[in-house]
């Protein structure tokens, strides 16, 4: 008899002969299967089966159209491992049986029957689909439940940077807002450019903290209202190498290491006159050309203690005339295509109040 936990297997059988249906089903049931669905019209077989799930099909091969062949190709994008097909056909040539197996049959058996043995089989179909579906469930489950801990991961790591971009933010007197914001405008730009909506939303997260590194400059020169000295601007410039050593840790995530790599490559410019380590063109990182622009346009159209915004027309023309020098130009014309999406952004700061 048939194990308990196949007994409700939903079993379909399709024979254009109403005397071979009759002795399958017969058999079937007395094996123990009590789910069976019995077709002598191949169309209308065919109908049920793409419309209602069911766990096994046996098939005969020689009938009108659709014949055997055609319900296999008609079934072929099924997962073969959960939804065996045994073709149960009196077509006995090598090259029948090497069609039926090509096009996506698992098991083949030829009349007359020996009812001993395609019960056997239908059994051991039966048991590989149940495990199989098993395990299909099982690994569904598991990527949801990593779906929903990269979630939590995510929103965790989303509260650490709004905490370090905070304290970033007392160093020079800037909001938490207009810092987090630069993580909106690396996402329109990298959508902008075709990167997928994981890369932006990557961007969108390590962005923030480009400046983190200033953490570690004195506030004598972070906060000196008029010109740096050379020596002072060399040290200003060290908060790329800080920063970088801040977030590149051993342990690094893919997204820390994103984010270690943007600190530290984001005053790189396209002709080679950038820093720290004076990189040129495609030498430096997408994601370092990309956070150049979002970081110099914030700067540009925010108010500062020492400065007024620009407007919306000079900037776009700083940028024009930089392309190529200071800026990557491929990405200086995709800045020019969403440039309205980041003044939007913009715009939502103008009355912030500081985060403090």
């Amino acid at each position: 008899m048939l194990p308990e936990h196949l007994k409700n297997a939903a079993v379909v059988l399709v024979d254009d002969t109403p005397a071979n249906l009759r002795l399958l089903e017969s058999s079937m049931k007395a094996f123990g299967l009590g789910n069976l669905r019995a077709f002598s019209d191949s169309a209308e077989a065919l109908d049920w089966l793409q419309r209602m799930p069911w766990d096994l099909l046996l098939l005969d091969l020689d009938m009108p159209a659709p014949n055997g062949f055609d319900i296999l190709e008609s079934l072929s994008q099924r997962n073969r491992y959960v939804a065996p097909i045994i073709i149960v056909s009196a077509l006995s040539r090598p090259e029948d049986r090497y069609k039926g197996l090509s096009l996506g049959a698992n098991d083949y058996i030829c009349k007359p029957l020996d009812l001993p043995e395609i019960l056997l089989r239908i059994r051991n179909n039966l048991e590989l689909a149940m495990a199989n579906s098993a395990l299909q469930t099982q690994h569904n489950q598991l990527e949801e439940a990593v779906q929903v801990r990269t979630s939590q991961l995510r929103s965790s790591y989303q509260s650490i940077i709004s905490m370090l971009c905070r304290a970033a933010g007392y160093k020079e007197n800037e909001t938490g807002g207009h810092v987090l914001h630069t993580g909106e405008y690396a996402a329109i730009m990298a959508r902008a450019i075709g990167l997928s909506e994981a890369q932006c939303r990557d961007l969108q997260l390590a962005m923030p903290m480009h400046d983190i590194g200033k953490i570690g400059i004195s506030d004598a020169i972070l906060q000196k209202p008029g010109s740096f000295t050379a020596e002072e601007r060399d040290i200003m410039k060290y908060h790329t190498r800080i920063g970088f050593h801040i977030l590149n840790d051993r342990a690094a995530t893919p997204l820390t290491r994103l984010t270690a790599e943007i600190a530290l490559c984001h005053h790189e410019h396209w002709d080679g006159n950038g820093y720290p380590q004076g990189l040129e063109g495609d030498e430096i990182p997408l994601s370092g050309r990309i956070a150049a622009i979002c970081d110099v346009y914030d700067a540009l159209r925010s108010a500062r203690p020492y400065k007024t915004a620009w407007s919306a027309e000079d900037t776009l023309a700083f940028f024009r005339s930089r392309s190529g020098t200071h800026f990557d130009p491929e990405l200086v014309c995709a800045f020019e295509r969403v440039f309205d999406q980041l003044e939007a952004i913009q715009g939502s700061l103008a009355d912030q109040t500081p985060e403090r």
